[in-house]
């Protein structure tokens, strides 16, 4: 095919879901390399997440084809705000008791119980 680019880089799609500070989520899909698109919803040039600046990626997933791709995204966007949603960032974020971290977070170990403070304060 004339004009047309036969390199299959060049064809890959990606669905990534975004989350902002305030717990957001934005779904998408992009033929642009992920940080590349994700740079440009914290610039503000995409409308749809402007006023939610921002934005980190927490699940990304290549697929060969755009269409396989907005299959996908409309699935989970069925989702959006569900149990099913929910249960899928799980799974994508690796928890199996129902809670997602992000990645830079750090455990520091439990808090201490009311009655523990109290008895320190003695």
């Amino acid at each position: 095919m004339p004009g047309r680019l036969t390199c299959p880089a060049n064809f890959m799609s990606y669905l990534y879901i975004l989350k902002n500070r305030l717990g957001r989520h934005y779904i998408g899909i992009t033929k642009l390399e992920p940080r590349e698109r994700l740079k440009r919803h914290n610039q503000g040039d995409v409308y749809s997440t402007k006023s939610g600046r921002s934005w980190k990626i927490i699940c990304l997933e290549k697929f060969e084809t755009l269409k396989e791709a907005r299959e996908m995204e409309k699935m989970i966007k069925r989702w959006k705000g569900g149990n099913a949603f929910k249960k899928f960032l799980c799974k994508t974020a690796g928890s199996s008791n129902g809670r997602t971290t992000d990645s830079g977070s750090v455990y520091l170990g439990s808090n201490p119980s009311p009655a523990v403070l109290q008895k320190n304060k003695i």
